[in-house]
C-alpha cells in the first residue's frame, strides 16, 4: 500500500533548491490533484495543519487523509532532510491522540506516515521496532534518477540475485 519513495516532480521544484518544510507543504497542497494520485486510490483530504492540544500544548500534524477504503486516518510529517527517532516519536504521539480522540466507532486505527528526504534504515528498525501503531517512514525525492542512475540501480538489483 505504501510507495517508497514517492515522486514528487509534478512540484516543479529545482532539484538542489533548499526549500523548507512549510514550503514543500504549499506545493503539495498546490497540487493536491497529482499529490492524491502519487499517495493511491482511497485517499480523501480532511485537513493540513491539523491542531492537536494535549495539556495546553499544540501539535500540528501537516497533513490529514481519510482512506475510505481502509476507513482510517491517514497522518503525513514531511520532513525536509533525514527523518530521525524524534519525528517516529511525536508520529506516535499523532497517532494515539488520534485513535482516542478523533476516530469514531467502525474507524480502523489511524496510519501515520513520516516523509522524509532520507531515513536510515537502521534507525528506523530500532525507532520503531516495539510501537503498536501504524508506522511507516517512506522517502520522497523531487525527480526520478536520470537513465545511468537507473541503469546502475538495474544491475545492482540484478547482481544480487
Amino acid at each position: 500500500m505504501l510507495k517508497d519513495p514517492y515522486v514528487l516532480e509534478f512540484l516543479g521544484m529545482p532539484e538542489k533548491y533548499q526549500y523548507i518544510e512549510s514550503e514543500l507543504e504549499e506545493k503539495l497542497i498546490s497540487n493536491l490533484q497529482n499529490f492524491l494520485l502519487e499517495l493511491g486510490k482511497g485517499f480523501t483530504f480532511e485537513k493540513r495543519q491539523y491542531r492537536i492540544s494535549i495539556s495546553g500544548k499544540h501539535f500540528y500534524v501537516d497533513l490529514v487523509f481519510y482512506h475510505r477504503i481502509l476507513k482510517c486516518f491517514v497522518l503525513i510529517d514531511l520532513k525536509r532532510g533525514e527523518v530521525t527517532h524524534q519525528n517516529v516519536g511525536q508520529m506516535n504521539l499523532y497517532l494515539n491522540y488520534f485513535k482516542k480522540e478523533v476516530s469514531t466507532d467502525g474507524d480502523s486505527e489511524p496510519i501515520g506516515i513520516v516523509l522524509g528526504a532520507d531515513k536510515d534504515h537502521v534507525l528506523v528498525e530500532y525507532a520503531t521496532e516495539s510501537i503498536s501503531n501504524q508506522l511507516l517512514i517512506s522517502n520522497y525525492q523531487l525527480y526520478l534518477p536520470d537513465k545511468k542512475q537507473l541503469e546502475n540501480e538495474l544491475n545492482k538489483l540484478l547482481d544480487d540475485e
